[in-house]
């Protein structure tokens, strides 16, 4: 996957874009979430969802800090945006989840802690624009480079 941006001007070329990445996940796969508050990043989870077939509906994970979907892939949904420290994070096992999951793993305000997902992940950046449209960059990760 080649570094790539697209600016998408509701959320429902938010939801499309996300199904349009997760035609690309494979089992193992991790996708770390960036951008602000209201930028899109659970609008992006629910497109991932439908996309793997998951029926259930799809909530923010910030109360929660993890869920667990089953789907054609089952989805583990994190959300790090309560947590303060790296420490938090692996307190509630997300760098087990991300090592251990046969489905996808999609975690919420990854910037959090960058430093804890492993190689092959992919990022996705969601910017809001002046404008109101959400610039969304995605990269994979492959040995502390982009790719």
């Amino acid at each position: 996957m080649r570094k790539t941006s697209v600016t998408t001007i509701s959320t429902e070329d938010t939801f499309d874009q996300a199904r349009r990445l997760a035609a690309q996940l494979k089992p193992g796969d991790v996708v770390a979430l960036c951008g602000g508050v209201g930028a899109g990043k659970t609008v992006f989870v629910k497109g991932l969802a439908a996309a793997l077939g998951i029926m259930d509906p799809i909530a923010s994970a910030t109360f929660t800090i993890v869920e667990e979907y089953p789907g054609t892939l089952p989805l583990i949904h994190a959300d790090l945006y309560r947590l303060n420290s790296v420490v938090e994070a692996v307190d509630v096992g997300l760098e087990e989840l991300m090592s251990t999951t046969a489905g996808i793993v999609v975690v919420e305000w990854a910037d959090k802690a960058p430093e804890l997902f492993p190689t092959g992940t992919v990022w996705v950046s969601i910017a809001i624009q002046s404008d109101g449209s959400r610039r969304i960059t995605q990269f994979r990760t492959c040995n502390g480079e982009t790719q």
